[in-house]
């Protein structure tokens, strides 16, 4: 890879903070502490020698739990902050989108922190000009414009924010975790607008909780943990180490011995179609497949463990880099079959999708959510790896015809 197709390269960067454990009441006891080599503070190492490249074009996920030291590497990439060791080179305009909001003043009105924010931002007044029906469009706050932010509840704020945003020209983009408050209409404009980035070929860094962004955008995701970088890889392969991760199933000593094995146990036996069933609180799933000339078909068993309350089903088939091929939910509009998801009420989903599959191999990502989207009541991130061998290659910019049926 060329030097100028690089965007950012990091290179062994350690971070660390300074917490203070005491204060000293008196000079006196600040000279006497310091004779006594008596430190006021502990010192939090956050980051250890992080080393990673993203080139133009690149969508990239970093993910990890909270305190992971995640947030802390974007605004090291950012330049809020200073690495202790190791060095960031940036190639191109970069706009953070850390704290969404910063810049706004809450006494004056949403009309106002619009110039306001749009004058830090860089712009000429005739410019905001031209741009604010679009601003206050986006955000969907026309009524609310002449209000003081400081009575914008959080999600009103994040949209118009956020809106505001997008309107910087960059070469680079970070953002952090921008839709954790926002509602779902949000989600959605937010995401159009990730698939408009991705469809641009900017460069962004994206720092979320959410698996689904990671491989609905990113074309490679990282995995940070208790600060130390533990995954480079697929959206999918860092999806599952996530999500096994915060199970507590995962040994994070191997990981790439453990990823191999996985696949290698998957495909060892194509023959078999029950997978092992894997235990939730709230609900156990096992799949069937059956791979038929011009079909690919899917049985799934729900047993639910509670009443899931206002649940949907969502089944997901992925690329083997970790991109969405086809995804269905039982709320869909084409589909909109009900589920029973009571306790003891067992559900078969039954579903039939035609097989225009290029070559590869593929997982099934399944799940039980909230219909809101706001909770998984279960996810399973890898139920089931299948390979197809397609007579002819075929483009990716297909959508496979689907049936979708519920028995009991």
């Amino acid at each position: 890879m060329s030097e100028q197709q690089v965007a950012i390269e990091v290179r062994d960067v350690s971070k660390s903070f300074k917490l203070p454990i005491e204060k000293s009441s008196s000079l006196k006891q600040s000279i006497f502490n310091a004779i006594q080599g008596k430190k006021g503070y502990r010192e939090q190492q956050v980051l250890r020698d992080i080393s990673f490249t993203i080139n133009k074009g690149d969508f990239i996920g970093i993910v990890g739990r909270n305190g992971s030291g995640k947030s802390t590497l974007l605004k090291l990439m950012a330049q809020i902050y200073h690495p202790d060791s190791g060095s960031i080179t940036v190639n191109g305009v970069l706009v953070p989108f850390i704290e969404l909001g910063v810049g706004f003043s809450p006494e004056l009105t949403g009309h106002d922190n619009v110039y306001l924010n749009g004058a830090l931002m860089g712009f000429s007044v005739k410019e905001i000009d031209t741009m604010y029906d679009d601003i206050v469009d986006f955000a969907e706050l026309g009524p609310y414009m002449e209000q003081k932010i400081k009575n914008y509840s959080s999600g009103m704020l994040v949209r118009l924010a956020f809106s505001m945003a997008i309107r910087a020209q960059s070469d680079i983009l970070l953002l952090d975790e921008i839709l954790a408050v926002g509602d779902e209409a949000f989600q959605r404009k937010c995401y159009a607008y990730f698939a408009k980035l991705r469809r641009e070929k900017k460069t962004v860094v994206l720092v979320t909780h959410s698996m689904d962004s990671v491989q609905r955008f990113c074309n490679r995701a990282i995995l940070i943990h208790d600060g130390d970088l533990k995954i480079d890889g697929s959206p999918l392969e860092v999806a599952q180490a996530y999500q096994e991760l915060n199970s507590e199933r995962l040994n994070l000593n191997n990981l790439e011995e453990q990823f191999s094995n996985a696949m290698d146990s998957a495909l060892q036996d194509e023959e078999r179609i029950l997978l092992e069933e894997q235990q939730a609180h709230n609900a156990v799933m096992s799949i069937v497949h059956r791979i038929d000339a011009d079909k690919l078909i899917f049985d799934v068993q729900i047993d639910p463990k509670r009443d899931l309350e206002d649940a949907v089903f969502t089944f997901v088939i992925n690329s083997e880099v970790g991109e969405i091929v086809f995804r269905v939910a039982s709320d869909d509009k084409n589909v909109n079959v009900p589920i029973d998801f009571a306790q003891g009420h067992r559900s078969t989903v039954h579903l039939e999708v035609d097989n225009i599959f290029p070559n590869g191999i593929f997982s099934v990502q399944l799940a039980i959510k909230r219909s809101d989207r706001s909770e998984n009541y279960v996810m399973m991130n890898n139920a089931l790896l299948f390979e197809v061998h397609a007579p002819v290659d075929v483009s990716q910019n297909w959508k496979p015809p689907f049936s979708f049926t519920v028995g009991v």
